[in-house]
């Protein structure tokens, strides 16, 4: 009796550190960014102009003037002379690039993580882990890739990963959100995926 009601208080203790420790994280995150940009802008804003949160506000403002202006301004062969101009610099090209091309898979109108499968690592293998496809052509690896496609997997509780290739027979897709699909596995398993969702 004694050790079940213990064995009760531990479990609602843990469940609330489930609850609580998320919570308090991204709230510490938010305050630390919100006061964090304030202080930034204190010498720029006219004192008169300041209010709490000016900092997040001016931040808002600033990344939607330089979208907007973005995809009014900025065409394509514009953006083709600035990629020759990073051409020359090799190594200012490699960041860039990996930037532009990490931030395009997750957002944007070519997103590449939209695609979750399972998948099974080999023939024999019984156990699967949930990845996306990022390219069905890996003609560019040579012959030793033909029938293969690459797979990106996610890991648990990180934001990090493994690229991995495999044939297509040893992957089977997941008809689920693909956002949802993703928090899934970022969450090891505890947010629940809504079966109402659409696929994207």
């Amino acid at each position: 009796m004694f050790k079940s009601i213990i064995k009760r208080v531990v479990n609602y203790v843990l469940n609330g550190l489930l609850i609580a420790v998320p919570v308090a994280v991204t709230v510490f995150v938010v305050y630390k960014i919100f006061i964090y940009l304030d202080n930034l802008l204190e010498n720029i804003i006219p004192e008169k102009y300041k209010f709490p949160g000016a900092g997040i506000a001016s931040l808002v403002i600033c990344l939607f003037l330089l979208g907007f202006l973005g995809s009014k301004l900025i065409n394509e062969p514009l953006k083709r002379r600035f990629d020759k101009f990073l051409d020359r610099i090799p190594l200012i090209k490699t960041v860039y690039k990996s930037m532009t091309d990490v931030l395009g898979a997750f957002v944007g109108s070519k997103k590449r993580f939209d695609q979750p499968v399972l998948v099974r690592l080999s023939k024999t293998s019984d156990p699967e882990v949930i990845g996306f496809v990022t390219d069905k052509d890996l003609h560019e690896l040579g012959e030793g890739a033909i029938g293969k496609i690459a797979v990106y997997i996610p890991m648990s509780f990180s934001i990090s990963g493994h690229l991995i290739v495999v044939p297509k027979e040893n992957v089977s897709p997941i008809d689920r959100n693909a956002v949802d699909v993703m928090k899934y596995v970022i969450s090891g398993g505890v947010v629940e995926i809504d079966k109402d969702d659409e696929k994207v």
